[in-house]
């Protein structure tokens, strides 16, 4: 992994993050699709990393891709890095908090925006803060 500005053990991690939490942002784990509590949601604000509260994505940016998981078709400039990951015999581009480098889930480019992409997230891997305007 890259160098990133947060730096915490394994066993920071742990402490600091829910078992589930871990086992996505720390282990490259995934959430069960139709499971996570951001699938449907569309309120107004923001998407930050559930590890290090960093703000990844904009609620404008959101979208229904009936995959199962929080879709979006835009990360915020600079919160996400980008490593190729040629797991489970397929090749995809996979997401990490550009902060800390925790798993957030992969990109595609098979979005139905005009940006063609669709940031393919895990539920457990983002918090929301609501908009207050």
């Amino acid at each position: 992994m890259s160098d990133y500005n947060i730096k915490k053990t394994e066993n920071e991690w742990r402490e600091a993050l829910t078992e589930e939490q871990y086992r996505v942002l720390r282990t490259k784990g995934t959430e069960r699709p139709h499971t996570g509590k951001f699938n449907l949601h569309f309120e107004k604000g923001a998407y930050a990393c559930a590890a290090c509260h960093q703000q990844l994505f904009e609620s404008d940016s959101k979208f229904d891709a009936h995959c199962g998981w929080p879709s979006f078709d835009e990360s915020i400039k600079g919160t996400v890095d980008y490593i190729l990951d040629k797991t489970h015999g397929m090749t995809r581009t996979e997401i990490v908090c550009s902060n800390c480098g925790s798993h957030l889930g992969h990109v595609f480019n098979d979005g139905p925006t005009e940006t063609g992409t669709r940031y393919c997230v895990n539920s457990v891997s983002i918090n929301f803060n609501e908009d207050e305007k």
